[in-house]
């Protein structure tokens, strides 16, 4: 059985999607993280020498990274959540499939830094200069970037359902998470109506509502 190593408010939570949407029996083993640096335990090193999650197990094999679980879900157990090889519809497929953790989570990676930046501990003098580092950051790099990001997609879903030709996809698994995470950091405004819409589908899914049941409260860090 696969047994699904989860940490809380993490991307593990798209594998347990992903779980649900292929029907498979697994088994969670649920790690939670500290209140207060926000990291995983000690106890996530035990199952990955870098302590992240997701990962899984699969009989003797392990799998970490959340891309390359996906992948690996979907050739071994669920052929049909991707477009057949060698489609225009699969070459979608694998381009968002690598733009979700490639060229989007970088940008808001670093907005959630610089957002952090002002509220982290320091002498109340050195207080103003770190809030014109985060804003400088944001203005010359982090809201351009992540506006002309969200605009490109936002153009893509213009009369699309799905983010890889006309079905759901492990693509769609992919591209929710940061997707959410610019919605709970106040990214996804009126600018972006597909966008917005988009994710909604997702989170009304069946299965999208089945995983958060069995993984419990799902937020995002720094939201």
């Amino acid at each position: 059985m696969i047994t699904v190593h989860h940490l809380n408010n993490s991307r593990s939570q798209r594998i347990l999607w992903l779980l649900e949407e292929a029907d498979l029996d697994y088994e969670i083993k649920k790690y939670m993280r500290d209140a207060t640096t926000m990291r995983a335990p000690q106890a996530l090193r035990d199952v990955h020498p870098l302590g992240k999650s997701p990962v899984i197990s699969d009989g003797e094999t392990v799998i970490a990274e959340s891309g390359a679980i996906v992948e690996y879900l979907v050739d071994t157990y669920a052929p049909a959540l991707k477009p057949e090889a060698g489609t225009p519809a699969y070459r979608d497929y694998v381009y968002w499939m690598h733009f979700a953790e490639g060229s989007l989570m970088t940008p808001l990676l670093l907005k959630l830094i610089s957002d952090q930046m002002p509220k982290s501990k320091a002498p109340f003098f050195v207080k103003p200069v770190i809030r014109q580092v985060a804003a400088r950051l944001r203005s010359s790099f982090v809201d351009p970037e992540l506006a002309s990001l969200f605009g490109f997609i936002e153009s893509y879903l213009e009369g699309r359902e799905w983010i890889a030709g006309d079905a759901f996809s492990g693509a769609d698994i992919q591209l929710t998470f940061p997707l959410e995470a610019a919605a709970a950091r106040g990214g996804l405004d009126e600018r972006y109506p597909n966008l917005k819409a988009y994710v909604a589908r997702m989170q009304a899914r069946p299965a999208y509502k089945a995983a958060i049941e069995r993984g419990g409260a799902y937020g995002i860090v720094g939201s």
